[in-house]
């Protein structure tokens, strides 16, 4: 295939990929990586090095946007990077040293948990119970914008939520995504913070957590300018684009959708693990 088809493929790709995560929230990383390595047959590293820095441009194309409409919670966000951070760089100090196929495995799992938790209906009733004495002491309760009028929430079980971030930073570096499904289901479900508001922080996370682990990407050579370039103006392009739509629609239809599609991607990395064709 020609270079230049090759690349605007790449790029109309990439921007379905930002629209979609910045839609959802699991960022685009979960879209962007198995469509390099199944369809295009880029190493699953070189694959992961091009996303965490699309992931970092995803961030900061929707992290305006919606700190702009007054969804993204600042103090959340930055308490929690301390955890996906330090997650982040143990995974991609992992990543480096593990064969293709174990990661192309490991990725086909987190792809069906990531699907899996697309299609759950998420809440927008915000948590009930008493106010957590770390999220006082730290300010983290807010309120955000609904049709019917700003909206407050208190937020529960910090250190619960502290924990599970770890976690999702580990998997951000060691696969080269944004883990935004697990972030958002720490805050949606452990923290008890309203959906579109996980959503937001989550977008506004998840490229402080790819910049933890991208540089050890960039340093053993799995960043390519060639790749990497197509890859971060297509899903800048369309997170932004995704920014726009969020505030507006209801987002049962396409999550329902984007996690069969990201299903069918995990069932498929994982079969390429097991065969050696990744």
């Amino acid at each position: 295939m020609p270079t230049l088809e090759l690349v605007l493929l790449v790029w109309l790709g990439s921007f379905f990929a930002g629209l979609l995560g910045s839609l959802t929230g699991l960022g685009g990383g979960v879209v962007i990586v198995p469509l390099l390595v199944l369809a295009f047959g880029v190493d699953i590293r070189y694959a992961a090095g091009a996303s965490l820095i699309s992931v970092i441009a995803t961030s900061s194309g929707a992290a305006a946007a919606y700190t702009k409409e007054g969804y993204s919670n600042i103090r959340i966000g930055m308490f929690l990077e301390v955890a996906t951070t330090a997650g982040a760089i143990l995974g991609a100090f992992l990543a480096v040293r593990m064969a293709t196929n174990i990661l192309g495995v490991i990725f086909g799992v987190v792809l069906i948990v990531s699907a899996l938790l697309s299609i759950r209906e998420k809440s927008e009733q915000p948590g009930a119970g008493r106010p957590d004495p770390l999220a006082s002491r730290l300010r983290m309760d807010s309120v955000y914008p609904t049709a019917q009028g700003p909206r407050s929430y208190r937020v529960r079980h910090v250190p619960a939520g502290f924990g599970m971030m770890f976690g999702a930073g580990a998997i951000s570096g060691l696969l080269g995504i944004g883990s935004g499904a697990f972030k958002v289901l720490a805050m949606d479900q452990v923290m008890r913070v309203p959906f579109k508001v996980s959503t937001t922080t989550s977008n506004f996370m998840i490229g402080v957590t790819a910049a933890a682990s991208a540089g050890i990407y960039l340093r053993r050579g799995f960043v390519t300018p060639g790749l990497a370039m197509p890859v971060v103006l297509g899903v800048l392009l369309g997170s932004v684009t995704g920014t726009f739509i969020l505030v507006r629609a209801r987002t049962k239809w396409l999550r329902l959708v984007f996690g069969l599609v990201i299903l069918a991607l995990g069932i498929e990395m994982i079969y390429g693990g097991f065969t050696g064709k990744l």
